[in-house]
């Protein structure tokens, strides 16, 4: 099995249908990566994900908005397909195991209509580096917890 993570923002609001009786939610994510060219030009190369999310938990469509940085995880899938011109095109397809909102970006469009518990944007909690010294433990050392 290929497993694929991406980590990105929604290029726009998910779609959702229902497929044979199944529930479907499509969106697009976006993973932008900077680099310097051999001039050393900064330089921007986007990769866009299509994705589908086949689930019954549709309850999270509400918050899949455009511009929510999400993780999803899923197997990957590469389709062809024929442009106007002629030549053929490929598309990156992930069908979605795992889908989870890591926030909003700042200031994006689509602040004042996302539900309310989705407004803030994913803060990682405080990291604090306390570590008990052996003069805080009061636990015997010989009894076992089993």
């Amino acid at each position: 099995m290929i497993k694929l993570q991406v980590i990105g923002n929604l290029g726009k609001d998910c779609v959702t249908n229902t497929v044979n009786g199944k529930s479907v939610i499509n969106f697009n994510v976006a993973h932008t990566e900077k680099f310097r060219d051999s001039q050393g030009n900064q330089k921007d190369k986007t990769i866009w994900v299509e994705c589908a999310y086949w689930t019954d938990r549709t309850a999270i469509a509400p918050y899949l908005k455009k511009g929510t940085q999400v993780y999803v995880e899923g197997a990957p899938e590469v389709r062809t397909y024929p442009k106007n011109d002629g030549t053929t095109g490929t598309s990156l397809t992930l069908r979605v195991f795992n889908v989870q909102l890591l926030g909003s970006r700042v200031g994006a469009d689509n602040a004042a209509s996302a539900p309310a518990e989705n407004q803030h944007s994913y803060q990682p909690a405080p990291s604090t580096n306390y570590a008990p010294s052996a003069s805080d433990i009061t636990e015997p050392v010989d009894d076992l917890p089993f």
